[in-house]
């Protein structure tokens, strides 16, 4: 073919819907013959319950009542050239997902060493129980009575030096401890009365002092508003300078004892360990006073 020229066959006569327009009609296109209004296409119409196979045509076979299988029945696979049977591969399983059985293992594993050691540790404390009830009454507990009975010895904690209600000391004869006036700064408000007599002493051992040294014996007296004094006996040693146990600072009204509690102090020279201090009311001394605390200060 050559430019210019026409082909026996246009693109318009290719149309194949051209007899549907008024020049493909003048130019003599019809309808196609077939179905679906294609040119060439073949409408192939088969009855109900026929199948074609490798082009030759098979009846299917009807099941009876609805759900129940037809004896007669075959597989399309087995009849004479019947679609080819294919074996398709299953999924493959996944690999690498979590090891459920190793965490079962682990979860076992921690719950019975939770309950072991929760085993133990009942046990232990069972065991601390029948320990202290065995040593029950070994020790005071807080409802029993702790508090130390009278002694005529004190003695200080490391680094502390001693200090002593002076009704927990000896007591010389006609020497008693009384409450009834107060102020009192002993335990329990209990002071030392009756000192108003030649021949009264109270005596004070101090135990584990120590360093050798002069201290200051410091004296809590009580008195009605009148001067009094006493003699001081350190290491059976008598003081020539008396205790003065005076009205210091004035106020006090006579025959008020609850406003005369005062404070004193003597120097004495007392060895490293064991010393006796003694208070004791002699000839010439004016002993009209109650005893209260007896304390030491590094002099």
């Amino acid at each position: 073919m050559t430019p210019g020229e026409n082909s026996p066959s246009t693109p318009e006569d290719d149309d194949p819907f051209g007899y549907l327009y008024a020049d493909g009609q003048a130019r003599g296109a019809q309808p196609p013959s077939g179905g679906y209004g294609y040119p060439n296409s073949v409408s192939r119409v088969r009855s109900v319950g026929e199948r074609t196979y490798g082009g030759q045509t098979q009846p299917v076979p009807q099941q009876g009542a609805y759900g129940a299988p037809n004896a007669h029945y075959q597989a399309p696979e087995t009849l004479p050239g019947g679609a080819p049977t294919s074996s398709r591969p299953g999924p493959t399983p996944a690999r690498g997902g979590p090891n459920t059985k190793g965490l079962l293992i682990g979860a076992i594993a921690v719950v019975a060493a939770v309950v072991i050691g929760i085993s133990i540790a009942m046990l232990n404390d069972n065991g601390d129980d029948n320990k202290s009830g065995n040593q029950a009454g070994a020790t005071p507990t807080q409802s029993q009575n702790t508090k130390p009975s009278p002694s005529s010895s004190s003695s200080a904690a490391p680094g502390e030096l001693p200090k002593t209600d002076a009704s927990a000391l000896q007591l010389g004869p006609g020497v008693t401890k009384a409450s009834d006036i107060k102020g009192a700064k002993a335990q329990g408000g209990t002071y030392v009365t009756g000192f108003n007599h030649v021949g009264a002493t109270v005596t004070w051992t101090v135990n584990d002092l120590e360093k050798a040294g002069s201290y200051r014996l410091y004296v809590r007296y009580g008195i009605p508003g009148v001067d009094a004094n006493a003699t001081l006996v350190v290491n059976n040693k008598v003081d020539p300078r008396p205790m003065s146990m005076k009205n210091f600072g004035g106020g006090t009204p006579a025959g008020d004892w609850e406003k005369g509690w005062k404070t004193t102090w003597s120097n004495v020279n007392l060895n490293r360990g064991a010393n006796t201090i003694q208070i004791a009311c002699n000839d010439g001394n004016q002993c009209n006073a109650n005893l209260d605390q007896l304390w030491l200060v590094k002099g």
